[in-house]
């Protein structure tokens, strides 16, 4: 059922590196439609509406993706779609947000996700979402969504859960940096180890009171936020906030009280185009396609057409990409190299 008093803001500036060729600068991972006829911020979008209604979600992107933003959620108003005037990372996204949130509501509660997990158990996440807003609407602490680790990932943070606080909820101990694969393990292995989704709940004030302690010209941006139009002021101030860091480091594990709620819903961050196989058909030789792809004798290929047609002979492990402008072929083990191709990438394709 949707909380009137609650807000939810979501954060959808990617760089569009990780999903080249189909992913540019304009037109990141969150603005594709990988996955249904749906870009994953529309999906993100969409599983609010148990959660609260339209009026109380902010979109955050940039300016580079204002437009295509606001063309994939034409059923938000513009003005609740607001570009960052300047690459801050993830704390100046928390300020600006929880200042938004300010200046409808001081006394609100509110959620800070990613635009970009891929989560299709809606039914569960929006009952999940619904609990964490109402316990941090009775609690100064600050909370997160702790994902169960299903393999020893080294790509993730993640949350050191201690005490378990009753119906789900476990107190954080402490966050935990990307580790490296023997230290993954032992946290696959100990249980008490979870990764960390990016996915935030707080009340504004308390949120505001963590800032004034740990990063005051966060909590100034936000208190001073004007309650009609902000362009002017944003415009200003923004690209001003330091530090350039984490809302983890700079505020979360800072925090005198910070809370996780263990998630019962299926989650993927959809990192890169290995990912698809999880989500889409395969053949029966393991090649996942999609668009006009041909395959004789290859197996364990990615391969995406956007118009023209793909041939695989013999081949395997590929990730193939193709795009009106721009190939890309790879090895299904390279997909992490792909962000080294951008610099010497011409800006047409970029």
């Amino acid at each position: 059922m949707e909380n009137r008093n609650a807000y939810v803001c979501i954060m959808a500036g990617g760089s569009g590196e990780r999903f080249w060729p189909m992913s540019r600068k304009a037109l990141p991972k969150h603005l594709l439609k990988l996955f249904s006829d749906r870009t994953l911020v529309e999906e993100a979008v969409r599983r609010l509406e148990d959660v609260v209604p339209h009026e109380n979600v902010f979109v955050l992107t940039n300016q580079a993706q204002l437009e295509a933003t606001r063309a994939a959620l034409s059923f938000l108003p513009p003005a609740q779609i607001i570009a960052e005037p300047a690459k801050r990372d993830t704390a100046a996204a928390a300020a600006l947000a929880t200042a938004l949130v300010r200046a409808r509501d001081a006394n609100a509660v509110m959620a800070l996700l990613p635009a970009d997990s891929l989560i299709k158990n809606q039914a569960v996440y929006a009952r999940q979402l619904n609990a964490a807003l109402a316990r941090a609407a009775n609690s100064d602490a600050l909370l997160t969504f702790a994902i169960k680790p299903s393999y020893p990932a080294t790509g993730f943070g993640y949350l050191e859960m201690a005490e378990d606080l009753g119906d789900g909820f476990r107190r954080v101990a402490r966050f935990v940096e990307k580790p490296d694969e023997a230290t993954a393990k032992q946290y696959l292995a100990g249980g008490n180890h979870a990764w960390n989704a990016g996915m935030f709940v707080w009340k504004v004030e308390s949120f505001l009171a963590e800032a004034t302690k740990h990063t005051p010209m966060l909590a100034q941006f936000i208190r001073e936020f004007p309650a009609n139009d902000a362009s002017d002021y944003l415009a200003k101030k923004f690209p001003t906030l330091e530090p350039k860091v984490s809302v983890d480091y700079a505020i979360m594990e800072k925090a005198a009280a910070v809370e996780t709620l263990v998630a019962e819903f299926d989650w993927d961050d959809v990192g890169t185009w290995t990912a698809l196989p999880a989500h889409l058909p395969q053949d029966k030789s393991g090649n996942t396609i999609r668009g006009k792809v041909l395959t004789v004798d290859s197996t364990n290929n990615v391969a995406v057409s956007n118009g023209r047609v793909i041939a695989l002979c013999g081949v395997k492990d590929l990730v193939v990409v193709e795009t009106g402008d721009a190939i890309l072929v790879c090895h299904r083990d390279a997909v992490q190299q792909i962000k080294q191709l951008m610099p010497d990438l011409p800006d047409e394709v970029c």
